[in-house]
């Protein structure tokens, strides 16, 4: 019998009902490909918060190290943990020494190994009928996480950033993603530009967000396979992606608004993309 980490006593069936999953430790995973030679570092990262931390214990892809939680966090999350597993019960002071000054940790701090690489390969032997989210330089790991989060909500099969230009995975991003770092495929790659050659040989139509646009979104959608790219805020697709991309649209905002924050682009683009499937 595993460790209990959810409720006990409360009998309800919404009780019984989460005991009978478990949130299970990896036990190992071969690597199949590389998200991009780029990246430099293999270091443990640290998540927090209840939504990043109980994804990542119920991820059978993820290596787990160490625990450290307040008894009333553990008996928040759902299932049961492996006997072996690590935890070590702390105050909630004591956990916010462990992660970023005023991280909402939630009472909960899982140190674990980075995910591993995924191919863009990988991603483009899969389903065809879902968008794939392109990111030139968008380097906030707050916006990097909600992206994720809305790529989860609208069934994204997978977030395309260049290794060298993106924030790196982390405790802020798991948080921001809210569960969905450990959903959907983050693929890091070294050059953004052959990676779109790829994608269109793959045949996904690849549409750049571009305020200056003359075609909205909406006339610019195909059907099939989409690529949706958007760039950094403020400074926006560089112009060697733009020269990638099939075709340019722009959000019909309001002229009182110059722009959109980009997660909140990268949402309403994959809203229309979703809109747009179910009316096929």
């Amino acid at each position: 019998m595993g460790k209990r980490i959810g409720r006990e006593g409360t009998g309800d069936d919404a009780a019984a009902g989460k005991s009978g999953r478990n949130l299970r430790g990896r036990a190992g995973r071969v690597a199949s490909g590389g998200r991009g030679t780029g990246r430099s570092s293999k270091a443990p990262v640290r998540l927090w918060g209840h939504h990043a931390v109980e994804a990542a214990l119920k991820n059978p892809d993820r290596m787990h190290r160490k625990l450290w939680a307040t008894r009333e966090a553990i008996a928040t999350l759902d299932g049961e943990l492996p006997e072996d597993f690590t935890v070590e019960y702390a105050q909630a002071a004591d956990l916010g020494r462990l992660v970023a000054r005023d991280a909402p940790h939630q009472g909960l701090v899982l140190e674990c190994e980075p995910l591993e690489d995924v191919w863009l390969g990988d991603v483009l032997d899969g389903d065809s009928n879902r968008p794939i989210i392109v990111l030139d330089q968008v380097t906030d790991p707050h916006n990097v996480g909600a992206i994720l989060r809305s790529a989860a909500a609208f069934n994204a099969v997978a977030v395309v950033t260049q290794d060298r230009h993106s924030p790196p995975e982390s405790g802020v991003v798991a948080k921001s993603a809210s569960g969905a770092l450990e959903i959907v495929p983050w693929v890091r790659v070294v050059n953004l530009a052959r990676a779109l050659e790829e994608m269109a040989e793959a045949g996904y139509w690849r549409i750049g967000l571009a305020g200056e646009a003359e075609l909205t979104l909406a006339s610019a959608l195909p059907t099939g396979a989409v690529a949706l790219v958007l760039g950094a805020e403020g400074e926006g697709l560089r112009q060697n992606i733009t020269q990638h991309c099939d075709a340019l649209a722009r959000l019909p905002i309001s002229e009182a608004m110059e722009s959109l924050n980009v997660s909140n682009a990268a949402a309403i683009a994959l809203y229309a993309a979703a809109s747009r499937a179910e009316a096929e």
